[in-house]
């Protein structure tokens, strides 16, 4: 069999050749992309939010402190993300309060539930002096997590951090 030179093929069968050509090409396009597919910003989140908890875990609070921010650029409805950097600002000295505390504020707006956010909450309200608010937040992380609602007792107790990192949210994957 004979194959035919292009200049022997009819002009009308040469453009759908060329067409058929043109939408395979454009078929394989998203195939031939996924090889330099952006990351999912939730996985991204979640790298740089595990990465600050090891950070926290080595007492490393600016390290993590970073790494958290990360997290919170890639997803901002990250609550345990804000928990942890209030936690990470907050030990990072009496310059920070305020931040610390409008993390923990974003922490509970985002997830009500989060017991490990009323706990340091309620320690950054003993370290300025605040007893009644302490007291509320110790009110419902009773209802939450009894443990830590004990360990917020005895800093309401002594007027100091407790000594180790029990209200840091831990490791999370999506």
């Amino acid at each position: 069999m004979k194959i035919p030179n292009a200049s022997s093929i009819p002009s009308t069968l040469a453009s759908t050749l060329a067409l058929l050509c043109l939408l395979a090409l454009t078929l394989a396009a998203p195939a031939l992309a996924a090889g330099s597919k952006k990351a999912d910003p939730v996985d991204e989140a979640a790298k740089a939010y595990n990465k600050g908890v090891e950070q926290l875990a080595d007492g490393n609070l600016d390290r993590a402190r970073k790494s958290f921010e990360k997290a919170l650029d890639k997803r901002e409805d990250f609550a345990e993300a804000h928990n942890n950097l209030g936690y990470a600002l907050r030990k990072l000295g009496e310059e920070n309060w305020d931040a610390a505390e409008e993390h923990y504020n974003r922490a509970l707006e985002l997830n009500p539930e989060l017991a490990q956010a009323y706990h340091y909450r309620g320690v950054l309200h003993v370290l300025r002096g605040d007893e009644a608010a302490a007291k509320a937040d110790h009110a419902k992380l009773s209802e939450l997590k009894p443990e830590l609602a004990d360990q917020l007792m005895e800093v309401l107790a002594t007027g100091s951090e407790p000594a180790d990192g029990a209200g840091v949210a831990g490791e999370w994957s999506p």
